[in-house]
């Protein structure tokens, strides 16, 4: 699938954000959307063995967040969850389910809280909150060696720390499909030449206090989260399932931080099983 081809751009504000929209199935009851949205540093390929799954069942939504893919580089404040408002908006989707990993995860979290009205479901991977506490030394180790090579300029050295996250503390890079590493590397590689300015970036803010108001969220939540991730990945989506009316956490065992990577099978028996209590 070339699913770059299908990308289309929908304006917000200072910015435009990529978008891939696969319209609703022709003799298919029209059920709620599905938005994907992808991990930090990577696009809307890594869903691709979902989208594969879902295109012939329901309409699919997959944004570039800006600063990723072939968005926008930002150049003025933001917030991401704001930005998939207007996303949806100018696709005329009033509500979908939402399913994102990591930084995307996150995004749903506020987005579900701010705009409750717009998510039908949520569906968290590997994260939870967009204001987290790190306290795994593995995780905090990475965060500590990135930064020394973003501060240096060593792009290389970034890459090959986030990288880490593909085989998470409890194994090593011989322990995980090339495939994975490779399309992971990809995206990394795109999003340091694409985005990355001279000068300093504009970061995303977030949703206020979202950590306290977790018992906002009315819709069905799932977490699931890889079996050998780092033990924060592991924590934070259990504390959200564990803070909201009508949630449920799944392990995958023997993936990390993308188990929809990893093991697409079992994580899409997942995706299918959540969302056929939604409908």
């Amino acid at each position: 699938m070339s699913a770059d081809a299908e990308l289309i751009e929908i304006p917000v504000a200072n910015g435009q954000i990529a978008v891939l929209d696969t319209g609703q199935p022709e003799a298919v009851a029209p059920e709620p959307p599905i938005v994907l949205l992808h991990g930090g540093a990577l696009d809307h390929r890594m869903w691709r063995p979902q989208i594969e799954l879902l295109r012939g069942m329901r309409r699919v939504i997959a944004p570039d967040a800006r600063g990723h893919g072939q968005s926008s580089t930002p150049t003025a404040p933001f917030r991401h969850d704001i930005d998939l408002i207007g996303v949806l908006d100018g696709l005329g989707v009033a509500q979908a389910v939402v399913v994102g990993l990591s930084m995307g995860a996150s995004i749903g979290v506020d987005l579900a809280i701010a705009h409750p009205e717009r998510v039908a479901g949520l569906i968290v991977v590997g994260a939870g909150v967009s204001s987290p506490t790190f306290t795994d030394p593995w995780v905090l180790d990475v965060f500590t060696e990135s930064a020394k090579a973003a501060q240096a300029g060593d792009g290389g050295a970034w890459l090959e720390q986030y990288l880490r996250f593909v085989t998470g503390p409890r194994r090593t890079a011989d322990e995980v499909v090339p495939a994975v590493l490779t399309a992971v590397r990809e995206m990394m590689t795109d999003t340091l030449r694409n985005h990355v300015p001279d000068g300093e970036p504009v970061l995303p803010s977030w949703l206020p206090d979202a950590a306290d108001r977790i018992g906002e969220i009315g819709v069905p939540v799932l977490a699931i989260a890889g079996g050998a991730d780092a033990d924060d990945h592991l924590r934070m989506p259990a504390e959200l399932v564990a803070g909201v009316a009508d949630g449920r956490m799944v392990t995958i065992p023997g993936t990390a931080h993308y188990p929809n990577l990893e093991r697409p099978e079992q994580f899409n028996s997942e995706l299918l099983r959540f969302l056929a209590t939604t409908d």
